[in-house]
């Protein structure tokens, strides 16, 4: 039974092999920040890795996973293998995409970062958005943890 008033746990590693070609991410992305974001975003205990990786890195690895050959803001490998398990996953956010996404969406990087981390971390958690249903649960949930972290809607004004 999950104790709903205890903050769940949060082991955190933070990788930024791409930290060299945009240090301007590094400086977006810190590790108090990701905690907070994950954690506002976390149902119960969890092992997480966030990678900060550059487009290459980010093309080989949703080709390899996804079979889809092209750099993607964020992939999630989630590894429990049951509800009971603690969350435990890599999250992989391509630097390029968010920056170019949060250019073309006209918000700041560190609120698309903050965005890409709380949806990958939900799908480490089981949430996906494959149908209507799903996607309709998960962005109210994003827009909700975005919320009480400071930050807009992510989806804009949108009508369904």
């Amino acid at each position: 039974m999950t104790d709903k008033t205890r903050t769940p746990q949060l082991k955190l590693t933070l990788q930024f092999p791409a930290a060299k070609a945009f240090p301007e991410h590094k400086a977006a992305v810190s590790r108090a920040d990701v905690a907070r974001w994950i954690k506002a975003a976390l149902f119960a205990d969890g092992e997480l890795t966030v990678r900060l990786v550059d487009a290459d890195e980010g093309r080989l690895l949703n080709r390899t996973y996804r079979g889809k050959d092209y750099a993607t803001n964020v992939l999630t490998f989630a590894y429990a293998e049951s509800e009971s398990d603690p969350v435990s996953g890599d999250l992989v956010l391509c630097c390029s995409v968010i920056e170019r996404e949060a250019s073309e969406q006209g918000k700041p990087l560190v609120a698309h970062y903050a965005h890409m981390i709380v949806h990958g971390t939900l799908h480490a958690q089981g949430y996906d958005h494959e149908n209507d249903d799903e996607a309709e649960e998960m962005e109210a949930l994003e827009t909700d943890i975005l919320g009480r972290l400071g930050f807009a809607d992510p989806y804009g004004d949108r009508s369904r």
